[in-house]
């Protein structure tokens, strides 16, 4: 009697937005704990097992390094969310009104898609994966998401076109979400910049998402979040000779990038549809245009020179970046400034300026960010 008595005064005093933000940060606390508790566990085992990323001609580091940082991203995630989604509903605050709609078909269909490519990642980095084997997994997950009725159908006049109709706009969205999946993971070839990078854009996105009252997809970014911030210190300041750094692998990039082209379609397609805006789709995709662009750049300079699309090479914006004498830490850090300022930049662009010409003016300025790097190489 005495706790339904509290539970009803609670609910009162705390009205949604506070038990809301108290659950955000329930999520960003747990993972985090949870990150903190599996990353050691993996290092050990990886320590004891031989499990090793060994150096190469193409790689940038030079001894061997554990790679399994990636096994707890998904355990993190889904720990953290249950557990939050759980007890609110234990104490009488259910979300309902959350889960409304495709809410959750989309989450079903998105953990569905996430896991199995988590285990696709965990068998790469343990007796690696044919490309062609993961590239018709990753469409098979990105086919997924468009049965719960997610896809991007609004362009916002980008070179001319707005409303794509449904038979153009479910295979773009595969498509798109197959390209943002490869590019995180492709920029994972420095300490700190895929993992750095995907918790700024998921400390971003999150807060995005809770300024419009999605708390759900809110609380999904900072449990991603959450996850991300025990590893950045393995990755970034551990160190090899006290067994304390480690790489994320497949398994963590892989599913990264998965979760990010989620939350950046879902913010642009949501809020689209209730506030017009082309900030909607700007914005959120801003968050990802170095890794994009990266994978655009590096794929053209392939075909023009005739070498093929899909053989690594150290052709990559943080290649040139150690290639200018810059550290692993300095790449990352210019990386994320540029994000930042193109944020910034787009956000007063979008005032007066035609989406087209915004991305016209984001690609000009990556290839300065490019050039900029071989000449400084150079001197």
């Amino acid at each position: 009697m005495l706790t339904n008595s509290f539970l009803v005064v609670l609910d009162v005093v705390a009205g949604e937005p506070l038990k809301s933000k108290i659950s955000l940060f329930l999520c960003l606390i747990l993972s985090f704990f949870f990150s903190l508790m599996f990353l050691p566990q993996i290092l050990n085992i990886s320590r004891r097992k031989q499990l090793y990323d060994t150096p190469n001609r193409r790689k940038c580091h030079h001894e061997r390094i554990p790679r399994l940082g990636g096994l707890a991203f998904f355990p993190s995630i889904v720990l953290s969310m249950s557990l939050v989604v759980g007890y609110r509903y234990l104490i009488g605050f259910p979300m309902n009104h959350q889960l409304n709609g495709n809410i959750l078909l989309e989450f079903l269909f998105l953990s569905a898609g996430c896991l199995f490519l988590y285990m696709t990642g965990v068998e790469d980095d343990l007796i690696g994966v044919r490309y062609r084997k993961k590239f018709f997994i990753q469409f098979a997950v990105a086919s997924l998401l468009p049965v719960s009725g997610f896809y991007l159908d609004n362009l916002y006049g980008l070179f001319g076109v707005y409303i794509l109709p449904e038979y153009i706009a479910i295979p773009f969205t595969v498509l798109l979400i197959v390209f943002i999946t490869n590019a995180v993971n492709l920029i994972d070839g420095i300490d700190g910049l895929a993992a750095g990078g995907s918790a700024f854009s998921f400390l971003v996105i999150g807060l995005m998402f809770s300024l419009k009252g999605l708390w759900l997809y809110s609380m999904l970014a900072f449990s991603a979040l959450g996850y991300l911030i025990p590893f950045l210190y393995f990755n970034v300041w551990g160190r090899t000779a006290k067994g304390t750094k480690m790489f994320m692998g497949d398994a963590g990039a892989l599913s990264l990038g998965y979760l990010l082209s989620f939350l950046v379609i879902k913010y642009a397609v949501y809020v689209s549809e209730t506030e017009p805006d082309v900030k909607n789709l700007v914005i959120p995709f801003t968050l990802l245009f170095i890794p994009m662009f990266d994978v655009l750049r590096v794929m053209l300079v392939r075909a023009m020179h005739h070498r093929p699309l899909f053989i690594a090479d150290k052709n990559h914006l943080h290649h040139k970046c150690l290639a200018a004498s810059m550290t692993h830490l300095q790449a990352t850090e210019l990386i994320l400034v540029f994000t930042i300022v193109l944020l910034v930049l787009n956000n007063w662009l979008t005032g007066f300026c035609n989406i087209t010409i915004i991305l016209i003016v984001d690609l000009l300025l990556g290839i300065l960010l490019s050039k900029s790097l071989k000449i400084w190489k150079r001197k």
